[in-house]
């Protein structure tokens, strides 16, 4: 199994850098996970729906650029499917089984993804109806693959 994360800006700050790395290096064991990063655009404050609109047009092409042409692509969105994590990791097993070997996650920008890189996804999750950072909901999605893959392999993890 391959594991991809599209998404859109860097991680500045040194303890969300720090903590994905530690997931990287722990999912090592696994699966092969590759962070792909495409520039994200600025907002300036006040802008218009029509600047906005045009924001995640111009970040959801750079998107679509990314996605792997073999990959079952999933999309985190405050509307797509719930699952708990033991969900989410029989829903990961179960992609295995029916023969897909690469899953790639895309987290969108600030103002969210433009509806082309939802219309893409086979599967639109969501981990709650708040609205969490780019930068900390790559940390979550990170920790909750590699939960789904200790919960797989039947080893402890914390509840």
């Amino acid at each position: 199994m391959k594991i991809s994360i599209v998404c859109v800006g860097k991680i500045k700050e040194k303890f969300f850098r720090d903590t994905i790395e530690e997931y990287s290096k722990r999912l090592g064991r696994y699966t092969k996970l590759n962070i792909i990063e495409v520039t994200d655009e600025m907002t300036p404050d006040g802008a218009s729906a029509a600047l906005e609109d045009q924001i995640r047009e111009k970040e959801g092409a750079r998107i679509l650029a990314k996605l792997p042409q073999d990959a079952l692509i999933v999309t985190l969105e405050i509307a797509g499917k719930n699952f708990s994590s033991e969900e989410f990791a029989a829903w990961i097993e179960d992609c295995t089984v029916r023969g897909k070997s690469h899953i790639c996650f895309v987290i969108g920008g600030s103002l969210g993804l433009h509806p082309s890189v939802c219309k893409r996804a086979d599967l639109a999750l969501s981990f709650s109806k708040m609205t969490f950072p780019h930068q900390l909901m790559r940390v979550i999605l990170c920790e909750q693959i590699y939960r789904a893959f200790r919960i797989i392999q039947h080893e402890p993890y914390h509840k």
